[in-house]
């Protein structure tokens, strides 16, 4: 092996990643005085939260009368009762004041009239816990929120003297023989220097795995790098069966159109010009859960009423609305629909797919954002050390379908729930943990390998036979079949990643080996979703089995575990639901009554 230098580097607590949840986590430990990290392999304002649109959901009322116990019970028919209750009822109580908080850190949302913020509909936010009519629950900055949020929370962390390491891949993360994670090493792109980061805390927001399918709304930077590092710590994934597809990416490019177009009135149609959500989702249409209108519109296009010459996707229109509510309220997507589908939405409609868009599952932890390594004895085993938020966790805040503008709000409520555990836990007097040499060798060890990798298959062909599996097998519609083969092709691709090229030996700037090391990251989440997915005999929120087309309580309501060895081979457990809210009706909190598992329909 080629000899590193390793420069060491002592926090208190080292951030993984400068997204929302990322540097949510990395201001609120630095409010504290903790001596925070945050090491990002893309510039923060480039993370993956810049694009986000719709808004953040939070039951401030604004619009209309809301409820923190509606939101909670949206969100647990809208995780088709797989999300813990307790993480659920812990951000939805918490969102308003997550969302002010935004705002007094200077988040610019959109206002009402009266100036308070703007608060638009989404996707399966209803009233009355569910029996009353959709309620605006989006507190949205135009059609840029995440963007908005992003830059405010960067400029914050930098107020608060939170130090960042722009530009470094975290490669893995430093266990102890004890089980406790004590830090980080990561590679510095720009000059080939290796850094060993120790810290009393490690918190992992790198963000989704979007990039395992061939057509994701997500940055070709989400590649699922905290799985990654998780699995080969010999920790496991969590529901990664579960993964979203937005109904509307456009057609062919893959980008988002965000759910407040559909918020705001626009309307989805088919090649007879039907509005055909009417006849699947007779109460809620357009505003349906996300998995739902994915599945409408993919029978739509099974039953020859797609349009285009290929009649393959489906037309979005909003050319209804009057052009000054666009210019106002939509002016990301007026601009996307022109440069990436050529249409100008005042005129045309926007051609739309389903498309690969969030994962559900992740990293498990419980609702401080604590990893979870669960044992027979003990399914809320805490692994000392290690936190994780955001999309690369599951604290099953989504259980198995996330609601609109869910996410930005697992960002911030999440994140922040890290550092308000982290000011707890870790002892400020104590020393930085003692680096281990033979632990950092072995890391350094299959980075060189990676680098003078000199075997038969180029990355970029190895990452497309993994998206085509991905998408051609674990889509939105699944079988027995097809899962079964999935299985059996992307396990090939596992296998040949020992056979990988690299050929670039640089160690600047050397995106050759930088996207091998992120293949290494996708395989390892494409490899759990796929046999998390066969194993799961049901449809629930995301995961539509057409030979299970029933969701089966009795048999699993319960969190697939998944760990996969250096062989590939995929081992698989299980662990209860948390069906317990926080709190219950006489105290303010919740009827448990009414959260009890029921037909999801809207």
């Amino acid at each position: 092996m080629a000899a590193y230098e390793l420069i060491d580097h002592d926090y208190d607590v080292v951030v993984v990643g400068a997204g929302g949840a990322g540097l949510r986590a990395t201001l609120g430990m630095a409010e504290q005085g903790l001596r925070t990290a945050c090491v990002t392999k893309v510039f923060p304002t480039r993370s993956h939260t810049v694009a986000a649109q719709g808004g953040i959901a939070a039951s401030l009322g604004n619009m209309g009368p809301d409820n923190w116990k509606w939101h909670m019970y949206d969100t647990i028919k809208g995780s088709d009762w797989l999300g813990d209750n307790d993480t659920i009822e812990y951000v939805t109580r918490e969102a308003p004041r997550a969302v002010y908080e935004l705002e007094h850190y200077g988040v610019p949302f959109s206002r009402t009239e009266e100036g308070k913020i703007y608060q638009r509909p989404f996707g399966g936010h209803t009233s009355e816990f569910g029996e009353g009519p959709a309620t605006s629950r989006a507190c949205a900055a135009a059609d840029r929120t995440g963007h908005a949020m992003l830059h405010t929370l960067y400029g914050q962390s930098l107020k608060h003297n939170a130090e960042f390491y722009i530009e470094y891949f975290a490669l893995d993360l430093i266990m102890s023989d004890s089980g406790a994670c004590e830090g980080i090493i990561a590679w510095k792109l720009d000059d080939g220097t290796m850094h060993r980061f120790n810290a009393k805390m490690v918190v992992l927001a790198t963000g989704g795995a979007g990039r395992t399918y061939f057509s994701a709304t997500s940055a070709h930077t989400c590649t699922g790098d905290g799985g990654g590092m998780v699995i080969r710590a010999g920790l496991p994934l969590q529901d990664m069966e579960f993964v979203q597809f937005h109904p509307t990416g456009i057609y062919g490019a893959g980008m988002l159109i965000t759910e407040g177009v559909r918020g705001e009135g626009g309307y989805l149609t088919n090649s007879e010009g039907e509005r055909f959500m009417e006849r699947y989702a007779p109460t809620y249409k357009d505003l349906a859960s996300r998995d739902v209108v994915s599945r409408c519109m993919t029978l739509e296009i099974r039953e020859g009423r797609g349009v285009g010459p290929k009649k393959d996707h489906i037309y979005l229109n909003l050319s209804h609305l009057p052009p000054e509510v666009i210019h106002e309220r939509l002016p990301g997507i007026a601009e996307s629909a022109r440069i990436f589908a050529g249409v100008d939405v005042t005129r045309e409609p926007i051609p739309v797919l389903p498309t690969c868009h969030y994962n559900m599952g992740g990293i498990p932890t419980n609702y401080w954002g604590e990893v979870l390594n669960p044992t027979k004895d003990d399914p809320d085993a805490v692994v000392p050390g290690l936190m994780a938020a955001g999309e690369s966790a599951s604290a099953s805040l989504h259980g198995a379908n996330r609601l609109g503008t869910n996410s930005l709000l697992d960002l911030v409520v999440m994140g922040r729930a890290t550092s308000i555990r982290a000011g707890e836990v870790i002892d400020r007097k104590a020393p930085c943990p003692e680096p281990d040499q033979a632990k950092s060798d072995a890391i350094l060890e299959r980075f060189d390998r990676i680098r003078n990798a000199s075997g038969s298959y180029a990355t970029a062909d190895l990452r497309l036979e993994m998206q085509h599996t991905m998408q051609n097998d674990a889509a939105v519609f699944r079988t027995q079949q097809s899962l079964a083969d999935g299985c059996t092709a992307i396990k090939a691709v596992w296998d040949k990643l020992s056979d990988v090229k690299v050929t670039d030996r640089s160690l600047i700037w050397n995106s050759d080996l930088m996207e091998t090391l992120e293949l290494e990251n996708l395989m390892a989440n494409a490899m759990t979703i796929m046999y998390g997915a066969e194993a799961r005999k049901e449809s629930r929120g995301a995961q539509a089995r057409e030979d299970f087309p029933d969701r089966d309580d009795k048999n699993w309501r319960k969190h697939t575990l998944a760990t996969v060895d250096p062989s590939g081979a995929v081992s698989l457990t299980y662990r209860p639901v948390h069906v317990d809210p926080l709190t219950t009706f006489k105290e303010g909190g919740i009827d448990v009554k009414k959260i009890a598992p029921k037909v999801r329909v809207y």
